[in-house]
């Protein structure tokens, strides 16, 4: 069997916020990328911060689990990096290359990108990952390969001077309609028509290099937007995720999958269309299933995460087909605001007493009745019975996949750098982490 080439495309910050999923921001290159693969409508990180939520993504399992807690550019790294899927796919032929971010361990190293695993590291610098990437589909390179792109965008800080008009910008759901909302949405659809278009560039180039037939073109990103009550929040603002994958047969014909999937079914997927040995760390399910008809459904539930991000901020979420439960490990009395990106919308909720808001220990929501998630029915003895349920899956998956913060507040690793949960900002001054440190 001929196995495909794997082009892996993924962003930050994107969420699901792509004209596919009905969204005002212009991106055809994507928009025509769903509509001659298979589109995922409901498809969710392990984790709404940068690292982690790659982490899960590439070795299969959850991001405590990989041992990937925090960020690759805070000083924290994977586990394993045997048990990233380039490893698995080597054993199997392919060749691995790298154009743009990895965000899995720290930049700064030298030769961070080759610990990886990598084969070829073509660039590690974001700004320059399109061209590479279309450089090294023009080489002929050996086939199959496994290509990972990288992009920077669409992450703060978003381009200021730009020609979208904010007069006919609607911020994203969690957000106020105001001016202010208005401007930064129109900031970020700029940045996003750039992450399209250098996503056109690589996919024209696939096609003119006669690749496309025989690849499996993967676009995701890591989590929501960098706006208040979406990255580093588990509700679906925080945890929902573009996925499109396109390629022949299962991956063809403009398909639309409303099942719920989770960034760990990519790993055991590919193990499956490629008929490989899955490795026994695995922790998602393949989707292939629900593309070859003989399932409507894959999972009763799934799971996701923050332990770290710019500050600690340990909470842990379960989602079924029709509620979500959080759970805060914390006992604040405020927003981690350091774990909120800077910008127009938060400026706009700190003068409004955004900051002064305690953040509810736990969290229960009626998706179907509140998509919102802003209707919290903890204390509803009508939901009495669904609160008693979802709590006992957290714990057991809690447990099943031994999440140290069963164990108490999560140390962050010697060498990391972190902002104090008390900061205003991430800009402000960090510190570094000692043996059983949280900051």
């Amino acid at each position: 069997m001929q196995r495909p080439n794997i082009l892996y495309i993924h962003s930050h910050d994107t969420g699901r916020y792509i004209s596919p999923y009905g969204h005002a921001v212009p991106t055809p290159n994507l928009q025509r990328l769903a509509e001659q693969g298979a589109f995922f409508r409901r498809a969710y990180c392990a984790a709404p911060t940068c690292s982690p939520s790659r982490a899960a993504l590439l070795t299969g399992q959850s991001p405590h689990s990989a041992g990937m807690l925090g960020l690759a550019n805070r000083g924290f790294q994977l586990r394993d990096f045997r048990q990233h899927i380039i490893h698995r796919l080597k054993a199997a032929g392919y060749t691995s290359a790298l154009a743009g971010i990895q965000h899995l361990n720290p930049s700064w190293r030298p030769n961070a990108a080759s610990e990886v695993g990598y084969d070829r590291v073509l660039t590690d610098q974001h700004s320059q990952a399109h061209t590479a990437a279309v450089d090294f589909l023009r080489s002929a390179p050996p086939e199959p390969f496994w290509l990972t792109v990288g992009f920077f965008e669409t992450h703060r800080e978003f381009p200021l001077e730009n020609d979208v008009d904010p007069a006919y910008v609607l911020p994203p759901t969690p957000m106020p309609d105001t001016p202010d909302g208005r401007q930064d949405m129109a900031n970020f659809i700029a940045m996003a028509q750039i992450l399209d278009d250098k996503i056109g560039q690589v996919l024209r180039a696939l096609d003119e290099c006669g690749l496309r037939d025989n690849t499996l073109v993967i676009y995701t990103t890591d989590h929501g937007l960098a706006f208040p009550g979406m990255k580093c929040n588990l509700t679906d603002h925080g945890i929902g995720v573009s996925l499109i994958m396109q390629g022949e047969g299962l991956f063809a014909g403009g398909r639309v999958i409303d099942a719920m999937v989770s960034h760990i079914d990519i790993f055991p997927t590919i193990c499956d269309l490629l008929d490989i040995e899955a490795p026994d760390w695995l922790q998602g399910t393949s989707m292939l299933p629900l593309l070859r008809g003989e399932a409507d459904s894959i999972r009763a539930e799934l799971f996701a995460e923050v332990s770290y991000h710019a500050a600690y901020e340990p909470k842990r979420a379960v989602r079924s087909e029709r509620y979500k439960y959080i759970r805060r490990y914390d006992q604040r009395q405020g927003p981690v605001l350091s774990n909120i990106d800077d910008g127009f919308a938060k400026s706009e909720l700190l003068a409004a007493g955004f900051g002064e808001r305690p953040p509810a220990p736990e969290q229960l929501y009626d998706t179907l009745l509140d998509p919102v998630e802003r209707n919290n029915l903890v204390d509803d003895a009508e939901y009495a019975p669904v609160l008693a349920d979802l709590r006992a899956r957290l714990d057991r998956w809690m447990r099943e996949t031994d999440d140290p913060l069963l164990q108490g507040a999560v140390p962050a690793p010697p060498g990391s750098f972190l902002n104090s949960p008390d900061a205003a900002s991430h800009r402000e001054p960090t510190q570094p982490a000692k043996a059983g440190n949280t900051l």
